[in-house]
C-alpha cells in the first residue's frame, strides 16, 4: 500500500495516536498530550473509521467531511452509498489533484492539491524503511501540499502551532515525538514492550537544517531482530535471508541477444511505469458494469 505504514506512524487513522502510540493507553494519550501541549486530555474513544463514515454522515453524526489523498466515490465498499451520504452532508471539502475525479464532482469546496511527482517528503514502507520523496517538477498551477493547506486553515480558525514553513520542519517535530520521554522503564506500550520508534536514535544523521533533510537517505527504524507488536510479520535479518531463495536468481536466465530475462522484464516495467492509461470503456447506455479487482473491505487503491 502506498505509504500505510507511514500513516500509521503518523497517527493517521482513527483508532492510533502518532508515534505509533495507542489510543486505548492512557500512559501514551497523556504522552501526547503533555508533548504538545494540549489544553485538555486527549478523547479515549476510537474515531468514525472510513468504512463507517457513510453510516456517520446519514444518521448527523458528521456534518462536515474534508476529504485527502483518495478517491472514495471509487475506491469504498458500498461506494454508491458513501456517494449518496456525501449528497446529503452539510459541507464535503476535497482536496485533490484531479478535477474530474469522481469525489471532486461531490465537493462543495475544491482545494488544489500537489500530485505524487510534486509532493516533497517522507514515505514509509512495509519494512519500516523511510525514504526521502522529492518533487520531479514544478507544482501546476495553485496546487499545495496537504501540509501547507491544512496549516493554513488552522492558523486561520486561530489555532497556534502550525506555522510550518517546511516539510523538514514537520519531520523534525515527529522525530521529537518518537523520542519524547521513550525510556522503555517508563513508557511502556500496551503490550509491555518498549517503544521501538525511536527515529532521534535511528537516523543515519541528525535533520538540523533543511539541507540535511534534502540529502536524508533511506533508513530503516526499530529493531531488524526483533518482531513488532502488533504486527502479522517477522522481521528477517541479514543471516535469514541468506537461506531464502533469490527470486532475481530464478528470472535471470541468459538470453541470445545477451541480456538476461530479468533485464527484459524491467525494461518493460519502466515502459509501462510510463503510460498511465484510462479504462477502455466508461459507463454509457450500453456498458452499465464497472468491475474493480482485488477489492477487500479496507483496500482503497483507485
Amino acid at each position: 500500500q502506498p505509504n500505510a505504514m507511514g500513516g500509521r506512524e503518523v497517527g493517521a487513522l482513527a483508532n492510533l495516536l502518532a508515534a505509533h502510540l495507542d489510543l486505548s493507553n492512557g500512559t501514551h494519550r497523556q504522552l501526547v498530550a503533555d508533548f504538545w501541549q494540549a489544553p485538555q486530555s486527549i478523547a479515549p474513544e476510537v474515531g468514525i473509521q472510513a468504512c463507517d463514515a457513510a453510516d456517520a454522515i446519514l444518521v448527523g453524526r458528521i456534518k462536515a467531511i474534508w476529504i485527502m489523498a483518495t478517491n472514495p466515490v471509487v475506491s469504498l465498499p458500498e461506494a454508491d452509498k458513501f456517494c449518496r451520504a456525501l449528497a446529503a452532508c452539510d459541507l464535503v471539502i476535497v482536496s485533490d489533484c484531479s478535477v474530474d475525479s469522481d469525489t471532486v464532482k461531490c465537493a462543495d469546496i475544491v482545494l488544489p492539491a500537489q500530485g505524487w511527482g510534486e509532493k516533497s517528503g517522507t514515505v514509509t514502507n512495509s519494512e519500516r524503511r523511510i525514504s526521502r520523496q522529492r518533487a520531479l517538477k514544478p507544482a501546476l498551477g495553485l496546487a499545495k501540499p496537504d501540509w501547507w493547506i491544512l496549516s493554513q486553515v488552522a492558523t486561520r480558525m486561530g489555532l497556534a502551532g502550525f506555522e510550518y514553513q517546511h516539510p523538514s520542519e514537520i519531520f523534525n517535530e515527529h522525530v521529537a515525538l518518537t523520542a519524547y520521554k521513550n525510556d522503555p522503564s517508563q513508557v511502556p506500550s500496551i503490550s509491555n514492550q518498549p517503544r521501538y520508534l525511536n527515529l532521534a536514535k535511528d537516523l543515519p544523521m541528525p535533520i538540523l537544517n533543511r539541507a540535511d533533510y534534502e540529502v536524508m537517505t533511506p533508513f530503516q527504524w526499530g529493531d531488524p531482530r526483533i518482531t513488532m507488536a502488533h504486527s502479522n510479520f517477522i522481521a528477517i535479518t541479514p543471516s535469514d535471508s541468506a537461506s531464502l531463495p533469490n527470486r532475481h536468481q530464478r528470472r535471470s536466465r541468459p538470453k541470445a541477444n545477451g541480456h538476461t530475462e530479468s533485464d527484459n522484464i524491467a525494461s518493460d516495467n519502466r515502459e509501462k511505469d510510463n503510460k498511465s492509461d484510462k479504462p477502455h470503456n466508461g459507463h454509457s447506455s450500453t456498458v452499465n458494469l464497472r468491475l474493480i479487482t482485488g477489492r477487500l473491505r479496507d483496500q482503497w487503491h483507485t
